[in-house]
């Protein structure tokens, strides 16, 4: 099936040939559809499956289909799309102005950790789609600088991360001033109780699509565990960057303050390696990960800020150096990997502190990952396991254990990052092109 069988305008599917996309995944051959249907949908698919493109195709068709009065004092902002990272806004939004470049349309991005006087200056022009974070969408909303009245079509992306960092009460306040009359579709990568519970009161009589079994993992990625003692893990990373020539891998801590050890160890090993959290400049973050896409940079160490979609052409490897604390996190981490059909390789260095979270992790996914000694990394036999440290502070990129609750402001602008999957071509990942866009970049008509 093409995309233009799918009832896509010649316009866009212009744009998406372009990007060298011939095939829809099949999240968005069952998406589209259902989106230019015009009724609610929830809908949920593993990580690299092209979500991001099941909604904004469908979202730049309606709209474009639709005039709007020529006479009104300026543009109405028609589209929202609430994301739960900075990271992840830019690059929605980056792939709405790539699909609809062609269009009359135009779009923007808002969201925390740069000034809001640049947001202010591109709202007051006028904006069709516009992709937010909560708490800056919110501040905006107290401002006056935002008027949400004339939305026709709301999207909550990742809406399970979303609970996860505590944006629930954000959410409520956003729904508050939305028009009672609206096209709501809500994308997840997982369906739990509370993802559920979300739907039952925000969406109305909703197709369901589900594209893969929950917690699901890609099978073309090849994963393996090596057993090490928790004091052996950096010199074990560098043996296999080293002896496996690794030229671009994406590298999971715990926490902040690991992820920056990290770095400086790899560093005095002639390893290139830059860190991506909750702590670093939105400058610093966006650099990091522009020169990890390009190629310039070997390694990126990341907090799970980035395990939601860093989507990047033909990423060989990723690596939990420290397990993650909730077990749906591996399968957001090593989907980074595999994307579009490409094969992917995700290792996991494993101490005896974390034998209960590997156990957790298997049985989430339903599968005994293997296990593989590295020659003169021999685990010690009697080694006892130690409380694992979980990650430092608020922000700092890991989710919380289950068992906490998180604050309601808690990273309110938006931390960290993933991007979303375009559609499927062969041979390629699902980037649609180009570099993530800079902090307060707008699509404008034909940009």
């Amino acid at each position: 099936m093409s995309f233009t069988q799918l009832g896509l305008s010649d316009d866009i599917v212009r744009a998406v040939s372009e990007q060298g996309y011939t095939i829809p995944t099949p999240i968005q051959t069952q998406a589209i559809p259902a989106v230019l249907a015009g009724g609610d949908l929830l809908a949920g698919a593993q990580t690299g499956t092209g979500k991001t493109a099941g909604f904004t195709l469908p979202i730049l068709q309606r709209l474009a289909a639709k005039s709007i009065n020529p006479a009104a004092a300026r543009r109405p902002i028609r589209a929202l799309i609430l994301t739960p990272t900075r990271e992840l806004a830019a690059q929605v939004e980056e792939s709405v102005r790539v699909y609809g470049k062609y269009l009359k349309l135009n779009s923007a991005v808002i969201f925390g950790g740069v000034g809001i006087n640049p947001q202010i200056t591109l709202l007051k022009r006028g904006v069709d789609i516009l992709v937010a974070t909560p708490g800056r969408l919110l501040d905006h909303m107290q401002q006056g600088t935002v008027d949400l009245s004339q939305i026709e079509i709301l999207v909550l992306d990742e809406a399970d991360r979303m609970l996860d960092m505590g944006f629930i009460r954000d959410i409520k306040k956003v729904l508050a001033a939305l028009p009672k009359q609206r096209q709501n579709l809500l994308f997840s990568a997982t369906f739990s109780d509370e993802i559920k519970a979300l739907a039952d009161g925000l969406l109305n009589a909703p197709a369901m699509i589900e594209v893969a079994r929950r917690n699901s993992t890609v099978e073309v990625i090849a994963q393996k565990v090596h057993p090490v003692d928790r004091n052996r893990k950096h010199p074990l990373l560098s043996h296999l960057i080293k002896t496996q020539q690794w030229s671009q891998v994406l590298v999971f801590t715990r926490t902040k303050h690991g992820a920056n050890k990290l770095v400086e160890q790899l560093g005095k090993e002639s390893i290139s390696a830059l860190a991506i959290h909750g702590n670093k400049s939105q400058a610093a973050r966006t650099r990091a990960l522009s020169e990890f896409k390009d190629g310039s940079l070997q390694v990126l160490v990341a907090t799970d800020i980035a395990a939601r979609g860093i989507d990047i052409d033909q990423l060989p490897h990723v690596v939990n150096y420290d397990l993650p604390n909730v077990p749906e996190d591996y399968v957001h981490r090593i989907g980074r990997t595999g994307r579009a059909g490409a094969t992917g390789e995700a290792v996991s260095l494993v101490c005896v502190d974390e034998h209960g979270l590997l156990k957790d992790i298997e049985k989430l996914i339903k599968r005994t990952l293997p296990q593989e000694v590295v020659a003169g990394f021999e685990p010690d036999p009697n080694a006892t396991p130690q409380p694992i440290q979980l990650r430092s502070g608020n922000g700092g990129g890991g989710r919380r254990p289950q068992q906490q609750k998180a604050p309601a402001n808690s990273s309110r602008n938006g931390h960290g990052g993933a991007k979303p999957a375009g559609p499927s071509k062969t041979g390629a990942s699902n980037r649609p092109g180009g570099k993530t866009a800079p902090p307060h970049r707008s699509g404008g008509r034909g940009r």
